[in-house]
């Protein structure tokens, strides 16, 4: 099971730098948790803290900007999430309430991720992603976006709406939830129990 998402309507952090890798979003020493939990005090380390041992926080940097407070939507550039596959980026960004990602592109493998852990991977052409950015900075809480994934539509703060794409199986994934596993089974579950069956009335002694 992942987190099932249908729409959302969220602040928006403007992170519009090209080429972010995985390294940027979640450096491999933040990575000292075995599960998906614990992760998001590491979240953009390097950029997040002036000093990272102490974690003194850098007030330059979007995300801790009194007015990006209860930020859920990131806008970033192209190729967000490139690098290393690392899914422990996709964790961090999870864990701290990131629900949405905007960008002109995606790193195919980070892309993935997202999609596996109910966070909605959206591009969209980097003159509409500007557009968004320059619309939401001046005031970010009010200047709220809301996406639905059920229309594929996109709402801009001054109501505009822009349709999106997105691959009908990561869709159907989101919308419900299901993982490829859960999916499989839940669409041969009558075949899966008749095999079940099958075999254990036919190898009883496997099943004592």
């Amino acid at each position: 099971m992942t987190r099932r998402f249908t729409a959302h309507t969220g602040v928006v952090a403007v992170l519009q730098r090209d080429n972010v890798d995985t390294d940027a979003i979640i450096p491999s020493r933040e990575m000292k948790q075995v599960g998906k939990t614990g992760l998001a005090d590491g979240l953009f380390a390097n950029w997040r803290y002036t000093d990272v041992a102490s974690r003194q926080p850098n007030p330059e940097f979007v995300l801790n900007r009194a007015n990006q407070a209860g930020t859920t939507i990131l806008l970033a550039g192209h190729n967000f999430g490139c690098g290393s596959s690392r899914e422990h980026a996709v964790w961090a960004l999870s864990e701290w309430g990131i629900k949405v990602i905007i960008a002109p592109s995606f790193g195919a493998i980070f892309f993935e991720n997202c999609v596996r852990n109910g966070v909605l991977p959206l591009a969209l052409e980097a003159a509409a992603v500007a557009q968004i950015a320059s619309a939401v900075s001046a005031d970010p809480q009010s200047r709220t976006v809301s996406v639905d994934l059920e229309r594929l539509q996109i709402t801009a703060p001054d109501g505009t709406m822009r349709p999106f794409v997105l691959d009908s199986e990561y869709r159907e994934q989101l919308l419900s939830g299901l993982d490829q596993i859960d999916r499989t089974s839940a669409k041969y579950a009558a075949q899966i129990q008749a095999f079940e069956d099958h075999h254990r009335s036919g190898e009883p002694w496997m099943f004592l």
